[in-house]
């Protein structure tokens, strides 16, 4: 290990055999923290190739138990996005291309911190299930063509333990970990193929558009050396996804955008996702009529539909997907106005995100407990023209001293004399072809 320290630390490229002998070694616990460490160091300051970092992913990814999917018939199609404020897109891309006639099947994580996670907003449905066998993830996705659970223990223990180190020893900035990281769970949880949302701005983990398209390329180029059709969208995280943040209110907001009722930047965001992954799975022959066939699925509310199956299958009550006002709302839910006149230049969307998980919308340690009622409803975005004591946002939150989130909220709007333009949310598209 101390020769595989050395090599890397003076910038030479890691063989199979080297990283192999460090992936089954730190897994196994015959290789100590303090190596690790130093190894992750390494690759952080002289990073690695793209063979280098396919052989780093490959041997996560089979670090532990895979999920085979050969069962499934057709190609099964998967999307993962790095992490954003609002970002719900899973729960309605997912019933959207399933309703087109692909087959998606999920394996997603919980929330931490300012970013929302998928398993949370489905268990903001009663009853949802999210811990179903492999045969039981295997027969819905061929009987109703989507499932979405959590991520079973089995899978990529190598990053279960690698992602631990590195939080805590300033290594988590480095592309290639962040991108095996990533990569080694896609391919550990068996889809055909996968989209990449790739999120940047000041909500996202990585802050500029620069930095996300090197993540961007480095993933797929993995995806496409491991043999999976990996492609990616550059996408904007400078204000939150849609209009809801919190985890009840992300679900409505997702039913919302299924009944054709959706905030247009989350709209854009699903139809633009979804013909690429119709794409992938062979239903379209090209972007445009997955845009078609997506459009479709949103107006005849098919859709929706698939949504309501899905969450049946998975023993939750569906009438809270046909009447979404059967959600409880908070007992406190306080309004934050404009305190002048003009157009909305910023919505800080870190603010918005800390603040909703401040008022119990999210965690600040994996073991706390999650308000489902919890979070902030914007009702404007960047762009909007608002008048002196307008209202911008809703908290809602069943507790009552919140006094810093919500001079959180407030801060993250800032209000401009001169007119704004609105950034597009997609702003780059690569196909690994």
């Amino acid at each position: 290990m101390v020769d595989i320290i050395a090599k890397k630390r003076d910038g030479a490229a890691l063989t199979k055999e080297e990283i192999h002998t460090f992936i089954k070694g730190f897994t196994d616990g015959e290789i100590p923290d303090y190596q690790a460490s130093a190894l992750c160091m390494a690759i952080l300051f002289k990073g690695m190739n793209k063979e280098e970092i396919a052989i780093l992913t490959d041997e996560m990814e089979h670090s532990g138990g895979t999920i085979d999917l050969s069962g499934i018939k057709g190609t099964v199609v998967d999307k993962h996005s790095t992490g954003g404020v609002g970002d719900k897109t899973s729960l309605a891309v997912g019933p959207l291309v399933a309703a087109c006639g692909a087959k998606c099947a999920k394996m997603s994580g919980r929330g931490l911190g300012h970013t929302g996670g998928t398993l949370d907003k489905l268990e903001a449905i009663p009853g949802f299930r999210i811990g179903l066998t492999e045969k039981e993830f295997i027969d819905q996705v061929n009987r109703i063509g989507l499932c979405i659970i959590g991520q079973t223990a089995a899978v990529d223990p190598a990053d279960k333990k690698l992602y631990a180190l590195r939080d805590v020893t300033a290594t988590v900035e480095s592309i290639p970990l962040i991108a095996s990281s990533i990569m080694s769970k896609k391919l550990a949880s068996g889809s055909d193929a996968i989209l990449l949302d790739v999120k940047f701005g000041a909500g996202a983990f990585m802050k500029t558009e620069e930095r996300a398209l090197e993540l961007a390329k480095t993933m797929v180029d993995i995806g496409c050396l491991l043999g999976r059709d990996t492609r990616a969208v550059l996408t904007d995280m400078d204000q939150p996804l849609g209009l809801a943040v919190g985890n009840a209110l992300e679900v409505k907001e997702a039913i919302h955008t299924l009944n054709g009722k959706g905030p247009a930047d989350f709209v854009e965001l699903c139809i633009s996702s979804g013909a690429i992954m119709l794409e992938q799975a062979k239903i379209v022959d090209n972007e445009e009529d997955g845009r078609k066939l997506i459009k479709k699925a949103i107006d005849d509310r098919s859709g929706l539909a698939k949504l309501v199956e899905m969450v049946e299958a998975q023993g939750g009550d569906s009438s809270y997907i046909l009447h979404p006002e059967k959600f409880p709302l908070a007992a406190n839910i306080i309004p934050i106005k404009a305190k002048q006149s003009g157009y909305i230049a910023r919505i800080d969307p870190l603010a918005i995100g800390l603040a909703s998980m401040k008022l119990g919308g999210g965690r600040e340690k994996m073991d706390d407990i999650i308000d489902y009622a919890a979070g902030v409803m914007l009702t404007h975005k960047v762009g909007d023209k608002v008048s002196e004591g307008e209202v911008l946002a809703y908290a809602h939150t069943n507790k009552n001293d919140v006094m810093d989130a919500l001079n959180q909220i407030d801060g993250a709007f800032v209000i401009s004399k001169k007119e704004v333009s609105i950034p597009p949310v997609v702003h780059n598209y690569l196909s690994g072809k």
